[in-house]
């Protein structure tokens, strides 16, 4: 049989028969496989024989075939591309792919949060924006939202905040009553859920929505130099947002329709792209500034600490094989390399041990053997053994020190990068500053962000999420909350959701009536962006 032409980035090779295919299929050991169509039995209508090995060996295959999918952003796309570092900021990190030039190969995942694998792509939903760059100093794994803020700001809240927005363990569906019940009883999350309501609740494709670092981050320069860092990925293609009428009819027309669309443009050459720039905090203000900067409810605004470009990140390469490089693709904030570190911010430092700890637990511990997750530089790890072990070091030294000339890391004494700290042990999420409370940067939000087409639908889009089962206590509590975001966009939620409640139509114009998938509403940056 004559050699075909192969294509050169894999991702169309299921639409060509390969060399092989007149050649018959192996067993996992090689042999030759003695069928695919049939399985060994005593005559043609008798039983199956347990020596059928090659049977026996695809159904035990096919019954383990799925890992356990993400407790959380368990739906989800991914590609490949590139960072290309084209501005200089060395004065703030000695990191290898900050600097000036540098372009790092990467890959990035994009994902609901609350949904399951067969959820679709359009409910209401934070986006997370996870990204793997493989850098010359091992792996840097920035774990982001398509939003600058999250619901809480302890880690320790974080298996109830996602048990809340999952479903009922009685009934098994999800629950208006028991998401409000939740955020209303915790107003630090007052900033995300108006985020959330508001028109980039629901993002047209993942092309068309910023990503963000959220957490702030040290970066540390070669001098020694501190500053705190947030990363802000704008879309170079626009942000536009989809209607919740439009949504739901793309949610029953193609489930897939985030996943599908990034997977197309690229395969037809329109790679996305986004600018990557970052805030920068010396880190002397964060002991003064008027807002705690590691508290993940909050922004910096603008105006105190302005954006300074970086570069672009772009995706032009899709991935070869779906499960191997985006279902097993693990990200995890305690991925860092030199000139990068943790801050205060509570929310990262409980995320860097969750994060490498589920995929222990959903791939196994060798994780980071996988092709996707491997750095691109030589290892010297004294972590061996376990499940599924690939890499080893032969019979070198399994212990340090030794006196074998295997080397190992010996650090002593102040770390670098890191801070200061001191104070008694406490369960105290920040001490509160000037500007710390709840709700004050959700209100600039609606009323100094948002026109009155975007107040609108806002209050629209509120009353008929509270409309969808909130009752009694939880849903006075869900009033009070939002009159502590804007006492006028409050009121009229409530009018709304009592005046339905009374049989009357709610006032305003329903969010069914706004546009469709061809008009999308195309939103204006925010305070947060």
């Amino acid at each position: 049989m004559p050699d075909l032409p192969q294509p050169t980035d894999g991702t169309s090779i299921a639409h060509h028969p390969s060399p092989e295919a007149d050649q018959g299929s192996t067993t996992d050991n090689g042999a030759p496989a003695p069928s695919d169509r049939n399985s060994l039995t005593v005559g043609p209508d008798g039983p199956i024989l347990l020596h059928d090995v090659h049977f026996v060996n695809q159904m035990a295959h096919f019954n383990r075939e799925r890992i356990p999918e993400r407790n959380v952003h368990a739906k989800g796309s991914g590609a490949f591309g590139e960072l290309h570092t084209t501005e200089d900021v060395s004065a703030y990190t000695k990191a290898a792919l900050f600097q000036p030039g540098v372009r790092t190969e990467m890959l990035a995942r994009f994902s609901t949060v609350a949904g399951e694998q067969g959820s679709p792509d359009t409910w209401r939903d934070p986006r997370g924006f996870a990204l793997k760059f493989y850098t010359t100093e091992g792996n840097y794994d920035l774990v982001g939202n398509n939003t600058p803020v999250f619901f809480i700001r302890d880690t320790m809240k974080f298996p109830h905040f996602i048990r809340s927005q999952k479903r009922r363990g009685g009934n098994g569906l999800r629950d208006n009553n028991m998401q409000w019940d939740f955020w209303s009883l915790n107003p630090e999350s007052a900033h995300q859920v108006t985020y959330l309501m508001g028109d980039r609740g629901i993002p047209r494709t993942y092309r068309h929505m910023n990503g963000y670092g959220s957490h702030t981050y040290l970066w540390v320069n070669e001098a020694g130099d501190r500053h705190w860092v947030k990363y802000h990925f704008h879309s170079d293609q626009g942000v536009e947002s989809l209607t919740d009428a439009d949504a739901a009819r793309i949610a029953g027309e193609d489930a897939d329709f985030h996943r599908r669309d990034l997977y197309d443009a690229i395969e037809g050459g329109d790679f996305p792209s986004w600018t990557l720039s970052v805030q920068l905090m010396p880190y002397e203000d964060a002991k003064t500034y008027r807002i705690n900067p590691f508290d993940l409810t909050k922004v910096w605004p603008h105006a105190d600490y302005p954006l300074v470009k970086v570069g672009t990140m772009t995706l032009n390469r899709n991935p070869d094989n779906f499960f191997a490089q985006v279902e097993q693709a693990a990200f995890e904030p305690s991925a860092l390399v030199p000139g990068i570190g943790f801050s205060p911010d509570k929310m990262l430092l409980g995320r860097a041990f969750a994060y490498s700890d589920t995929h222990r637990y959903r791939i196994g511990p060798n994780y980071l053997q996988l092709p996707v997750n491997r750095p691109k530089v030589e290892l010297n790890t004294y972590q061996q053994d376990g499940p599924m072990a690939y890499d080893h070091r032969g019979d070198d030294p399994v212990y340090a020190p030794n006196s074998f000339g295997r080397g190992y890391a010996d650090e002593v004494g102040e770390v670098d990068p890191g801070w200061e700290t001191d104070g008694a042990m406490v369960r105290q999420a920040y001490t509160l500053r000037e500007d710390d409370d709840d709700f004050s940067q959700a209100g600039t939000l609606v009323r100094d962000v948002w026109d009155d087409d975007q107040r609108e639908q806002f209050v629209q889009t509120v009353a008929g999420h509270l409309l969808g089962g909130v009752t009694g206590d939880v849903l006075e509590r869900a009033f009070a909350y939002w009159r502590a975001v804007d006492a006028d966009c409050g009121k009229r939620i409530e009018e709304a959701v009592r005046s339905q409640d009374e049989g009357d139509a709610p006032g305003g114009q329903p969010a069914a009536a706004r546009s469709d998938a061809s008009d999308p509403v195309v939103e204006k940056d925010t305070h947060a962006g």
